[in-house]
């Protein structure tokens, strides 16, 4: 008896083992950001990771516990020996793979690998491969090997496959069940009323530690599961009545009248929506000097917003705040769900009913995210692409250059019926940062691509403008230039929770915006969302139907922005700004201290935006 149970402690130990490698790899490959932390305190992401540990460890072994069993009450049935290596080599395989892929994206998304990166891989695989294209595929590599090795070497030394005889029923029915009771316990986690969960391994105020004793297998099936099967809000923090009138309060519309920036209600509109154009490559916001000179001098002549945040941190997320003024649903994305995203309200949609001719330009596939649905059940009548262009003019992962798909737009604009709402979605300052010119910084490392895809990008964008001013439509058209989201480059400062991870420009810029306005900065805090309510007030249009979004060029509308990562939160105004992790319960951030009330309140309203946002994409 007590042979057997050792054979299933060996077994169950091999795996505390390697996961205990796991971490390791995890915390070394990011010990830069751990440097100023004490090495007490990292030590600790490996004992408050242990029961999580235990409780994959658990899962694994439950189907051979189960063949066990099995073959201890069929004594005619041999334990297949085989069957178990196999098993074993395999989740090995599995693991090391999983292992090297969840640096490589908590290093691009600040979240570990769950069901949004495998569904962004199965479902876009090419795009998929054109953003880890700046990761580190010969450290992978070697990563992936030596885990391996590891795993088959200690695997082969600790598993002991030669079994002990079987036990007699007396013995075999107790010890069936005590293995089984101890296997579920380890599974569950405890005794106790709450289920093993992800905050259980939490237990420092640096995140990167919380997540490094998080259980990668472990974390990937739950969110697996919650997203496939799951259809219940994970942020159910108030009672739904007073998340509802918490929301409903902040963007409470008004009557009074707005301010306004155009010269008619009947003008063009171009939204440009950049790729990672963040606030930290634009000097006039903060960020760094030097990559952005043609934007610079466009702010000079249009209406910047200069406290303005991206809803989430991914394209799908951007171009829904845009477009139809709803908020990131962190987890979950909208836009990929068809059933769900003809419900949303779009600007698009309530232009063409205005009579405008509407059109979208993306360089790369507008099967990508879902894009072309979307457009197309929110009467886009023309969709130009990848399948557009010729190959000369694309680069080696998503698509067609910058520069040629703002030609081709100018081209057709000059052909198009007035009024049009022409949507431009940029792509080339995406990874792997590739450019049909030379590079105007420098270097191979990583930030200096960046910096110079960056450059490029600005440079299309304001000789495409320079070029619109020539054309006769250029006076009566307003031209919104937003990014789809922030970025971690170029310099890596920030982590996901941070608000400089979401600050991004907003400019209205061309011939249509009023003469007093050119130059002009609106510091109010805003958001990607609230283009709608300032859009639509402009022209005299309804826009009860976008009820995320607030005019802030009313001075009777308080300034805010709400944005949200995997399981995060962010809430930002003038006076605070506080992030909040979803999975250990704890603000994360707070851009000042000693203001405990206006926390407080900043972290109902984050919380009651963040439970509202979701509960609509499920009933959706």
């Amino acid at each position: 008896m007590f042979k057997a149970i050792i054979f299933l402690l060996r077994f169950y130990l091999f795996w505390l083992i390697f996961f205990f490698a796991e971490r390791l790899v995890f915390i070394l490959y990011f010990a830069a950001r751990l440097k100023h932390i004490a090495l007490a305190e990292i030590i600790k992401s490996f004992l408050y990771g242990l029961w999580m540990d235990c409780s994959m460890a658990g899962y694994i072994s439950a189907l051979p516990l189960l063949i066990f069993i099995f073959t201890w009450h069929f004594r005619s049935i041999r334990f297949p020996k085989k069957i178990m290596i196999w098993y074993t080599r395999t989740l090995i395989v599995l693991f090391a793979i999983l292992c090297a892929a969840n640096f490589n994206i908590y290093r691009e998304w600040g979240s570990k690998i769950n069901y949004k990166a495998l569904d962004f891989f199965f479902t876009s695989p090419t795009e998929a491969a054109a953003s880890s294209a700046s990761s580190p595929l010969l450290l992978s590599f070697v990563i992936i090997t030596l885990l391996i090795a590891f795993g088959f070497w200690l695997s082969a030394r600790i598993i002991q496959l030669s079994l002990p005889p079987k036990p007699g029923y007396a013995v075999s029915i107790p010890l069936s069940l005590l293995t089984l009771g101890l296997t579920f316990l380890a599974i569950r986690g405890n005794t106790g009323v709450t289920p093993m969960n992800e905050s259980m391994a939490y237990y420092s105020s640096n995140q990167l530690l919380n997540h490094a004793a998080v259980n990668t297998e472990w974390s990937l099936i739950h969110d697996i599961l919650a997203n496939q099967y799951g259809n219940k809000n994970p942020y159910n923090y108030l009672p739904n009545q007073e998340a509802e009138e918490v929301v409903r309060q902040l963007f409470k519309p008004t009557d009074s009248p707005t301010e306004t920036i155009v010269k008619n209600q009947n003008i063009n509109i171009v939204p440009i929506i950049m790729e990672s154009f963040t606030a930290n490559i634009v000097e006039s916001l903060g960020g760094e000097k030097g990559i952005t000179p043609g934007f610079e001098q466009l702010a000079k002549n249009g209406l910047l917003f200069t406290h303005a945040y991206a809803a989430g941190d991914r394209t799908d997320k951007g171009i829904i705040a845009v477009l139809s003024a709803f908020p990131s649903q962190a987890v979950r994305s909208i836009i990929k769900v068809n059933n769900k995203l003809t419900r949303l309200p779009s600007l698009p949609g309530e232009f063409a009913k205005k009579g405008y001719h509407t059109s979208f330009y993306y360089g790369g596939e507008s099967e990508f995210y879902n894009f072309k649905s979307y457009m197309l059940s929110h009467s886009v009548s023309r969709i130009v692409d990848i399948h557009d262009f010729s190959q000369k003019d694309m680069n080696s992962k998503w698509g067609t250059y910058d520069h040629v798909v703002y030609r081709r737009q100018l081209e057709d604009m000059d052909k198009e019926q007035q009024p049009f709402f022409s949507i431009i979605l940029t792509l080339t300052n995406h990874e792997p940062f590739e450019l049909p010119v030379k590079s105007h910084f420098p270097g191979d490392a990583i930030g200096q691509k960046f910096r110079s895809t960056a450059y490029y990008a600005d440079s299309c964008l304001t000789d495409y403008l320079q070029q619109a001013e020539k054309r006769p439509w250029f006076a009566n058209t307003l031209f919104i230039i937003v990014a789809d989201h922030g970025h971690r480059l170029p310099d890596e400062k920030y982590e996901i929770n941070r608000p400089e991870r979401f600050h991004i420009p907003i400019l209205l810029y061309g011939g249509a915006l009023k003469d007093e306005y050119r130059g002009k900065r609106i510091d109010k805090v805003t958001s990607q969302v609230d283009i709608a309510a300032i859009l639509l007030n402009q022209l005299r249009m309804n826009a009860s139907a976008f009820t995320w979004s607030k005019d802030v060029l009313n001075p009777t509308i308080p300034g805010f922005a709400f944005y949200n990562w995997d399981n995060g939160f962010g809430f930002t105004t003038a006076q605070q700004t506080i992030s909040f992790d979803n999975t250990g319960k704890t603000i994360t951030y707070r851009r000042e201290n000693n203001l405990p009330e206006t926390d407080k309140q900043l972290l109902l309203y984050g919380k009651a935006c963040m439970q509202e946002v979701f509960q609509q994409y499920l009933d959706y």
